[in-house]
């Protein structure tokens, strides 16, 4: 969902598209690459999104195609964490001498977690390395890497209170009941979608693929029927409202930043094909 913020002047701010997204991640990588091998090591880009059919359902299951071709995504969770754990970067890591591998890992991250600090909603003060090059990379991108550190920490601490919130609601609960009573009617006895997911096994060890499918079907029917799928969307759509003009001034520095990038990250995605 595109989102519009009013700047302090005045003009409305867009979200990056997500063809913006991949080209900032990609030249953020290329950045990262090229700092860790100015400092002597190996680092190679990886994708934004590298299993695409991934999703996040919050609030409930509530794509019929998608759940009958992924069930409830322990497929695909299975292929995150093969990414995750036997991906190139890792297995250099992992590759390097014993005295390598520590001054690799503290060119990437820093060698100190501290030097930009950030204060999440919540009030829980994050803090990392200004000077890994995780951060030089995101330095070519938001010259203001101490702003941007504040407004990213804002942003990503935004969906889980949303989420909350959307929760605790009492047309939620309401919607909810009547997802129970379509899921029961199904054979499956559940109060909630958060229980449905609790009587999942991990990814490792799966239900058959015919009991998952089956399943996450009967769910994300119950939350078209029930009317929890509207619910849960319409609640969110308030609650991100509320909250983006709570936190307005991160927001819109978010916005800015990201949409300011995208002529840096093009000339660098662009220098780097011509190499």
């Amino acid at each position: 969902m595109a989102h519009r913020t009013a700047s302090p002047a005045g003009e409305p701010l867009r979200e990056v598209t997500e063809p913006e997204a991949d080209l900032l991640h990609t030249a953020e990588q290329i950045l990262l690459r090229d700092c860790m091998r100015d400092r002597g090591f190996v680092y190679e880009p990886v994708p934004r999104q590298p299993v695409p059919d991934a999703r996040d359902f919050p609030y409930v299951v509530d794509d019929p195609e998608w759940a009958r071709r992924h069930g409830y995504g322990s497929d695909l969770d299975r292929k995150r964490e093969e990414i995750s754990t036997e991906g190139v970067n890792e297995r250099y890591f992992r590759s390097l001498p014993q005295e390598r591998r520590a001054p690799a890992i503290a060119a990437a991250n820093g060698s100190r977690p501290d030097g930009l600090s950030a204060r999440a909603p919540d009030g829980l003060k994050i803090s990392r390395s200004r000077d890994g090059c995780q951060s030089q990379a995101e330095r070519g991108l938001y010259p203001d890497l101490a702003a941007w550190f504040q407004a990213r920490v804002t942003v990503d601490s935004l969906p889980p209170l949303r989420g909350g919130q959307v929760i605790a609601d009492g047309e939620f609960r309401g919607a909810t009941r009547k997802w129970s009573v379509c899921m029961n009617a199904a054979g499956y006895v559940f109060q909630d979608p958060a229980a449905a997911r609790a009587a999942l096994p991990p990814p490792d060890r799966p239900f058959p693929r015919e009991r998952e499918v089956a399943m996450a079907v009967a769910e994300a029917g119950c939350a078209r029927s029930s009317g929890l799928a509207e619910t849960a969307a319409r609640l969110d759509r308030k609650y991100d409202t509320e909250l983006r003009e709570k936190y307005g001034h991160d927001v819109t520095a978010w916005l800015r930043f990201r949409l300011d990038a995208l002529p840096r990250a093009r000339a660098v995605v662009e220098a780097d094909a011509e190499r």
